[in-house]
């Protein structure tokens, strides 16, 4: 493994965080004080984010994991809300469909959410299940040609802005064990029967769209199932994969920004006689920062090359989300201290972090289920089996063939 960055690499890097910090950091504070979405979705599709790791020939960049990665870094870095557009939109919609679709279904679908034409989101969380997802009590009813799907989701990023949401319902209730009664679907939110609103009141990602769906006597053509009846639960499971990646990966980049804050302000900040920086125990703080960034880069720059190779990274996407979420907390809240009473407002970014990253800890598998997770990998309990459709990986000459 090399861990170098290539000059394309580089090349995402370098766009990414100037887009995200000319571009949007100057509005951030603006609609994270009035609890509105930002309008950012049609300017990330102008910079190609939107496709960013989807092949040309689907209508993306071409780009490999490790350049999702380090997107999803830098736009953290400015505000979760749009690191959050890249895991609903990328890491649960599009990817999903790459992976699973058909070729009926890249077309129709797939082009268009790499070109921005379209928005997706994965519709997953129900309101009495969330980590307990093999239970979830949605129903999908086939009729003829249709499936006729009733229930509520809940949690939702992306909710009134998607057009199209991956949706994983129960079509055999009798199952045993229940996960395997699970069938996933590609379901398009302007249907008759879809109800959808925004949830008001968020501790974090305020500048970003959360929300519900409902789905009362909502019909979806067959040829809109993905895979196979009874599958949903492990396509479902494999997005959660690519989303904890992108989670991860911007957890990475949260910590970097309450380093570089932390760092920033402690050079200028001068109590008894010298700058804060100078004193072991704010030194104890950045120093706990760098070691937890450095810790973070490599957890998720490993995961997007398992990524790349084809390989299953089931294991380690869990390791890297729930380490970089956790230590990204810390960060921010060592930050706070860092700044004091004005880490405590928002004229500096920080308290806003805090914030931020405490609700990463819960979405996309919380900490005590990445817990238990990886105790079963290491008792061997836990053991990934193959797919029924195994992940390509990254190609070049596939990625970057035009269709």
């Amino acid at each position: 493994m090399d861990f170098s960055l290539s000059p394309e690499h580089r090349m995402v890097q370098q766009t990414v965080r100037e887009f995200a910090q000319k571009e949007i950091a100057p509005m951030v504070r603006e609609y994270d004080r009035k609890h509105e979405p930002m309008p950012i979705l049609e300017r990330m599709a102008e910079q190609g984010l939107l496709g960013i790791s989807i092949p040309v020939r689907y209508g993306g960049q071409g780009m490999d994991f490790i350049s999702l990665g380090l997107a999803c870094e830098e736009l953290e870095a400015v505000d979760s809300t749009l690191r959050v557009v890249m895991s609903v939109h990328m890491g649960l919609c599009a990817l999903t469909i790459l992976h699973w679709g058909t070729e009926e279904q890249k077309q129709k679908y797939l082009i268009p959410l790499a070109r921005g034409e379209l928005v997706g989101a994965g519709a997953f969380t129900e309101p009495g299940h969330g980590s307990d997802f093999a239970n979830i009590q949605m129903t999908a009813r086939r009729h003829g040609d249709v499936y006729v799907l009733n229930g509520e989701k809940m949690w939702i990023s992306l909710a009134t802005k998607a057009d199209v949401a991956i949706v994983t319902a129960r079509t055999d209730p009798n199952a045993d064990p229940p996960y395997r009664g699970l069938t996933s679907f590609i379901v398009d939110l302007n249907s008759p029967g879809i109800k959808r609103g925004d949830i008001h009141g968020k501790l974090g990602v305020r500048a970003g769209s959360t929300g519900w769906i409902s789905f009362h006597n909502v019909e979806v053509p067959v040829e809109n199932r993905l895979g196979e009846e009874g599958e949903g639960f492990k396509i479902t499971m494999s997005a959660f994969d690519r989303g904890r990646y992108t989670v991860a990966a911007g957890a990475a980049g949260l910590i970097r920004a309450a380093l570089e804050a932390s760092v920033k302000y402690a050079r200028e900040r001068v109590t008894f006689g010298k700058p804060i920086g100078e004193h072991q125990l704010i030194k104890q703080k950045i120093a706990a920062m760098a070691r937890d960034y450095e810790i973070a880069r490599l957890l998720y720059l490993y995961t997007g090359w398992l990524m790349n190779q084809g390989k299953r990274f089931t294991r380690m996407a869990s390791l890297a989300k729930w380490y970089n979420t956790e230590a990204a907390f810390r960060a921010a809240h060592e930050a706070i201290q860092v700044h004091g009473a004005y880490g405590y407002s928002d004229e500096y970014p920080v308290e806003r972090y805090f914030r931020n990253a405490r609700g990463a800890m819960i979405y996309e598998g919380s900490s005590e289920i990445h817990t238990l997770i990886q105790a079963d990998y290491a008792l061997g309990y836990r053991r990934d089996k193959p797919l029924r459709i195994e992940f390509p990986g990254y190609d070049p000459e596939f990625w970057l063939e035009e269709g």
